[in-house]
């Protein structure tokens, strides 16, 4: 039976049992064209209708009995303790890049004024516009530059990407360092949740990775692939070096995990992260998109008898080869997003056809739209749940981007 309070994540396929997701909020009425780079986003998304396919995405869950946590209310549980409350409250301002100490101790001030935990995070969450705070005592000058800028504190749009700020890999975590400036407040959530919520300060959660490293990594490069197998790609917002790091972290517990296949994948916003390109849908079955197959690298870090220390090697071999080499299976299968390299390919990959979330080994979530990827899927023997996504794919990210598993089963051997 399923213990509430722990994580257990051996596989990318087991069967799901917990999941933790974030609704998207008022962060997403925050987007203007002239800050989507900034913060991001290739378009804005029609809220109303995010929060309908959003809402659709959860019942999913719900009618194939997983439990779903949002993270706002994870974390307006974890600060009901007023010196806790005030601590999160001091570090996530202290992030936010406020740079005059009257303005800080306004927003501050702002945030605690707030009737309910729940309000407040909501807020941190969607920012704060300038005109919501009027100047308190003397400007500074960088108060007078930033005149024009819209926001006084920058809202979280990407949050319902709840995949990147950190990763359930076995029984702990990896509080993820995140590449962009915009999103690093984002693991301080997590961090918040892992370590005080009533659920988990008393299971002792490991962490692989703190957010306090040097070097990003990012959720949506990490695939546990099975009990011996990590996969995580070497992408536009993970470094190898911060894959070295978390093997020599997760090589010296008691874990499992024998091997971390390191995938140098092309370094762009369409391959932003491995799990956008190549995700798993069953024992020996795996979308990917046609496109990485050429300029794909593999390594190989293999865990050695002394603790924390492992072996590095390239792998020559085609990437079916190794996967079934180090999944112990005798054959793999690759489902091409799009089917091949071309129009439906370069289309689907842009609303995340590769981007499939299983909630059991051969049974997955995927994107209504991507419409010729779902029929291979399907032709393959893989049971489909279609969700809509007009809305939710102008963010860049697929069902699994949405989502991260707390608690698989794991896996009949």
């Amino acid at each position: 039976m399923m213990n509430p309070n722990s994580l257990q994540v051996y596989s990318e396929i087991g069967r799901l049992k917990k999941v933790l997701l974030h609704r998207p909020g008022e962060e997403i009425e925050n987007l203007t064209p002239d800050l989507m780079s900034r913060l991001l986003f290739d378009d804005i998304p029609y809220l109303k209708i995010a929060r309908e396919e959003h809402d659709a995405f959860a019942e999913v869950f719900r009618k194939n009995g997983v439990e779903v946590c949002y993270l706002e209310d994870l974390i307006a549980e974890t600060i009901f303790d007023k010196s806790r409350k005030e601590a999160f409250i001091e570090e996530f301002v202290s992030e936010a890049g406020l740079k005059n100490q009257l303005r800080i101790e306004q927003v501050k001030d702002y945030y605690r004024s707030f009737e309910t935990n729940k309000e407040m995070i909501d807020k941190m969450m969607a920012g704060i516009r300038r005109e919501e705070l009027k100047p308190s005592g003397l400007r500074t000058l960088s108060d007078l530059v930033d005149m024009d800028y819209p926001f006084i504190v920058d809202p979280l749009p990407n949050l319902y990407f709840t995949r990147d700020p950190f990763s359930t890999v076995g029984n702990g975590i990896a509080l993820n360092k995140m590449r962009t400036p915009t999103r690093c407040r984002e693991t301080i959530f997590s961090k918040y949740i892992f370590r005080y919520h009533k659920d988990y300060k008393n299971e002792n959660v490991p962490f692989w990775y703190d957010r306090d490293y040097e070097n990003p990594i990012e959720g949506g490069d990490v695939l546990v692939l099975s009990e011996k197998v990590i996969a995580i790609g070497i992408s536009q917002r993970t470094d190898a070096d911060a894959i070295e790091k978390f093997a020599k972290n997760i090589f010296s517990d008691g874990q499992p995990f024998q091997t971390i296949l390191a995938f140098d994948i092309p370094k762009t916003r369409a391959f932003m992260h491995l799990d956008t390109v190549f995700t798993m849908v069953d024992h020996n079955m795996f979308t990917i998109h046609p496109e990485i197959e050429g300029p794909l690298t593999v390594y190989s870090l293999s865990r050695s008898e002394r603790k924390g220390e492992y072996k590095i090697e390239r792998e020559y071999q085609t990437l079916e080869t190794i996967l079934s080499k180090y999944l112990e299976v005798d054959s793999v299968k690759l489902i091409r997003c799009g089917g091949k390299k071309g129009i439906d390919a370069g289309r689907e990959q842009w609303n995340d056809g590769s981007n499939t979330l299983a909630l059991a080994p051969g049974e997955v979530i995927v994107y209504s739209r991507n419409h010729v990827t779902n029929r291979l899927l399907e032709a393959e023997g893989i049971k489909i749940h279609e969700i809509p996504s007009s809305e939710l794919s102008r963010g860049r990210g697929g069902p699994r981007c949405m989502s991260m598993p707390l608690y698989r089963d794991l896996i009949n051997k």
